[in-house]
């Protein structure tokens, strides 16, 4: 069983940073997994904002590159998504995932993860960036 709790977020101006986190309660013996922090805004889909891969390894969605970081604390069972330089258009409720069984592919010394699966979800963190 999965409990995934997310905080950390607010209010700031364009330009500010937030930290969000997500403290999970998570017992497997999966040895693959995807952790992945997604965000949707009022009328529009759900994206994904970042991902990390249980090899460490980490992709980011074009919009947030350069400006996101996902990161974890394997001590704490808890993932964090630093955000730096927000725009307004970042505003949207955050939430992380969990995927306990993607695909996995070793090829060429790097493992390929298919991520999707994502069968636990947090109840969310509402981030708002004004102008």
């Amino acid at each position: 069983q999965v409990q995934l709790v997310e905080s950390g977020g607010g209010s700031v101006q364009s330009g500010g940073s937030l930290r969000l986190s997500c403290a999970a309660s998570l017992y497997t013996s999966s040895t693959y997994y995807c952790m992945a922090w997604f965000r949707q805004a009022p009328g529009r889909e759900r994206e994904g904002v970042a991902t990390m891969y249980s090899d460490g390894s980490t992709s980011y969605a074009d919009s947030v590159k350069g400006r996101f970081t996902i990161s974890q604390d394997n001590a704490k069972n808890t993932l964090y998504l630093q955000m730096n330089s927000l725009k307004p258009e970042d505003t949207a409720m955050y939430y992380c995932a969990v995927d306990l069984a993607p695909g996995v592919r070793y090829y060429g010394g790097a493992y390929t993860y298919n991520c999707a699966k994502y069968n636990y979800w947090g109840q969310g963190t509402q981030v708002t960036v004004s102008s």
